[in-house]
């Protein structure tokens, strides 16, 4: 199966991966063995790195198991640690830190199709002069969607990502979705420590940040496709505090705006 040139890249002596995929769980052991070999059929020249908080389900030793099998996949162990924003970053900094020049992050619970992102990847292969940092996988361009969801969650999720837009002054249309490609170019242009959000926010927050700095984004269509297996981390607290901290940043943002 071919991939994209942009998934290796040549060193003196060997050819290595440049595409690290990070993937945060929590009691995921019903579909992280269905994902992961998946994903390594997909993109053989790849990495996966589990960042996984203390699940009591088993995914944590599962991962530990397959990766004396197939060293492609790594997995770190948190403890006492919860919350997607903080699980994402340190994903981002191992991959920083191991020279990585692509990060793709998507959910454990196949929602999301790891084929999307050959697209996602052309995208950035077809942008020769590098002005694209990140590429989204997105439920509301032409073409994407989202199967199994009841009416109430769609109108939620419409309502979210219009407030997010309208609030921090964001181009994309799904902000809320955790489907991404970033260049770590990117994402070095970005104070990754200064990060607010630990939780679901960060999904917005990075992408007000990348904004501040002129990094373009780009999207492209996917169909979301609600988990049939385990249960799901998104709560009606977890939320409101998302909103709550998108709206510090909006003010911090007009703030800053009022100083120029």
């Amino acid at each position: 199966m071919s991939e994209p040139s942009i998934l290796s890249k040549k060193t003196e002596n060997q050819t290595v991966p440049a595409l690290l995929v990070v993937i945060a769980t929590l009691n995921e052991i019903d579909n992280l063995p269905i994902l992961v070999p998946r994903i390594l059929e997909w993109f053989p020249a790849s990495k996966i790195l589990v960042i996984d908080d203390d699940s009591s389900d088993g995914t944590g030793d599962w991962c530990d198991t397959f990766k004396k099998q197939d060293s492609r996949l790594e997995v770190l162990h948190r403890v006492g640690e919860r919350g997607l924003g903080s699980a994402t970053l340190a994903g981002f900094r191992r991959g920083l830190e191991n020279g990585f020049d692509l990060i793709a992050t998507m959910d454990a619970d196949l929602s999301h199709d790891p084929q999307s992102l050959k697209a996602m990847l052309e995208m950035l292969e077809n942008d020769q002069a590098n002005r694209l940092g990140l590429v989204i996988g997105s439920r509301y361009v032409e073409g994407g969607g989202i199967r199994g969801w009841p009416w109430y969650r769609h109108l939620a999720s419409r309502m979210v990502n219009t407030y997010v837009r309208w609030i921090l002054r964001l181009k994309t249309r799904d902000n809320t979705s955790g489907f991404r490609l970033y260049r770590s170019s990117a994402l070095r242009r970005i104070d990754l420590s200064g990060m607010a959000s630990t939780g679901y926010a960060y999904l917005e927050e990075i992408l007000w940040r990348l904004q501040r700095v002129q990094v373009e984004s780009a999207e492209i269509p996917i169909v979301f496709v609600d988990r049939v297996q385990g249960q799901s981390k998104v709560r009606l607290g977890v939320v409101l505090k998302s909103l709550f901290q998108i709206l510090k940043m909006s003010i911090k943002n007009f703030m800053n705006q009022g100083k120029g």
